[in-house]
């Protein structure tokens, strides 16, 4: 039997804030000293009063609105019972029947097609403390209870079991995590932890319309550690299935370093958790006029980014995609162009916004990943990419050496004119110099002179890559091409 994977996946973004969701108390808590961002309401004491954080809730409509949600007239927080020991009152502030935001949707590539996938909710709660776990050369082990995350505004994006594969899955967290990135409201960092995933993950015969027993994943903290974890846990499910066994439903924990799913619980339904509505807190309104006033203030979003450097700077759709992917190489895009395009207008236009996609989509991403550097730490600025553009248009310099030039601008911030004068770089276009090194080439090349004559027209490139040798790749690469073929066809 054909068996189909199931994926609904749970994120949970941290809001970039000042303060807490219920408190005054910063919430920067990332580099700060162990407890130290704390106050009576975080630390969960007996007698004292939480206060809603506003810009939490206008940073969640913003995002419910950009996935194409309906926001309600009417919504409130619930208290969620649970015990753990990151959990200071021993219930999280969370939203349960009446969120402020349902069904909504997002569009993601996926084998070659555009795929709609579901958004049940947004809503609001708070996040937990953190856990520190430490084992001592003495096998004592023990755990550290660190306050200063308790209560930071976290917002959770439940998806639709829309998904159907791990490959979709990562698809799913890119796109949402752009957005989130583009309006300006979370990091949506995995590895700092502000942007978390849980997965819920099943497996049906193909064609049946009945869900399977779900299997919550925890512990994923990159996109790569999502895809494992579902490419392994699908099959780990089917084989039991074909094997006799039966799926239940728990929680399971990924194990980077093995590359495995581990039982940590059986999974908990919403009834254990004993949700009332949080006496603390009022019900809130949401007017109308006060939503369309945050929609109005919705950035342009990738997707609709993405359509416009297609319409406007001609680029392709693979190329549109990939540079808006993320909003800070979107906008480092488009300083690049105005400064590159100046003036220009047309096809010219679009050919000088091409060459600008070439040289980020290439170069600038291969030293991006090669430092692990963000865009905004580079040190290349727009002025820097057209000023050696401006150089390769008037045949200054050559492609070959331009990738020199642009390297060395990455690594010093120097500019192209200065790096080429300091480095003797300028491009040999002189017919007089040419011909003297291609003589001389051609007198030591006469296999290649022969295989040339003979009709092999490879030859030439072999020629043209050894005057570029002989020139320490200054040679002008046209001109270059044209005496040869005159000497020998001549």
């Amino acid at each position: 039997m054909e068996y189909e994977t199931v994926i609904g996946l749970e994120v949970h973004a941290q809001l970039l804030t000042k303060s807490k969701m219920f408190c005054s108390d910063s919430a920067e808590y990332a580099n700060a000293a162990p407890n130290t961002h704390v106050c009576p309401i975080c630390l969960g004491m007996p007698g004292v009063l939480p206060v809603i954080n506003q810009t939490a809730v206008e940073y969640s409509v913003m995002t419910a609105l950009a996935l194409n949600c309906t926001i309600p007239g009417f919504t409130k927080f619930d208290r969620k019972n649970y015990h753990y020991p990151d959990l200071m009152k021993g219930y999280q502030i969370s939203q349960y029947d009446l969120p402020l935001s349902r069904n909504g949707w997002l569009y993601i590539e996926a084998a070659g097609h555009r795929k709609r996938i579901g958004v049940t909710r947004v809503h609001l709660e708070e996040d937990t403390a953190r856990l520190l776990h430490r084992a001592e050369a003495w096998d004592e082990t023990y755990s550290l209870v660190d306050v200063n995350r308790s209560g930071v505004p976290l917002m959770e994006i439940v998806g639709e079991p829309d998904l159907r594969s791990p490959e979709e899955a990562r698809q799913y967290l890119v796109k949402l995590r752009c957005i989130l990135q583009y309006l300006g409201v979370s990091t949506g960092s995995m590895e700092e932890g502000s942007f978390r995933c849980d997965a819920n993950i099943s497996i049906r015969p193909v064609g049946s319309e009945e869900f399977g027993a779900k299997v919550e994943v925890k512990n994923m903290n990159s996109f790569r550690a999502v895809y494992r974890a579902m490419e392994y846990e699908a099959r780990r499910q089917r084989e039991a299935v074909e094997s006799g066994g039966r799926i239940v439903q728990e929680t399971r924990g990924w194990v980077e370093e093995k590359g495995v799913t581990v039982s940590q619980r059986t999974k908990e339904y919403a009834h254990d958790y004993r949700y009332f509505p949080e006496p603390d807190l009022p019900p809130m309104k949401m007017a109308p006029a006060w939503v369309e006033s945050i929609r109005v203030r919705l950035p342009e979003l990738p997707d609709a980014r993405r359509d416009r450097f297609m319409s406007q700077f001609g680029l392709t759709l693979y190329d549109a995609s990939l540079l808006t992917t993320s909003r800070s190489m979107a906008d480092f895009f488009e300083a690049c162009v105005q400064e590159a395009a100046a003036g220009e207008k047309g096809k010219q236009a679009e050919k000088k916004a091409k060459s600008v996609s070439n040289w980020l989509l290439g170069e600038f991403t291969r030293l991006l990943n090669e430092t692990d550097t963000e865009e905004s730490q580079s040190k290349v600025t727009p002025v820097h990419l057209a000023s050696m553009l401006d150089l390769m248009e008037k045949g200054a310099i050559s492609s070959k050496i331009a990738k020199t030039v642009f390297e060395e601008v990455f690594h010093t911030g120097k500019l192209p004119d200065q790096i080429v004068a300091e480095k003797g770089l300028v491009q040999i276009s002189a017919v007089g110099e040419l011909e003297s090194v291609i003589d001389r080439v051609l007198a030591e090349s006469a296999p290649a002179v022969a295989d040339f004559r003979a009709g092999k027209a490879q030859a030439l490139t072999y020629l043209v890559g050894q005057v570029m040798k002989a020139t320490r790749g200054k040679a002008d690469p046209a001109v270059t091409n044209r005496l040869l073929r005159e000497k020998l066809e001549g």
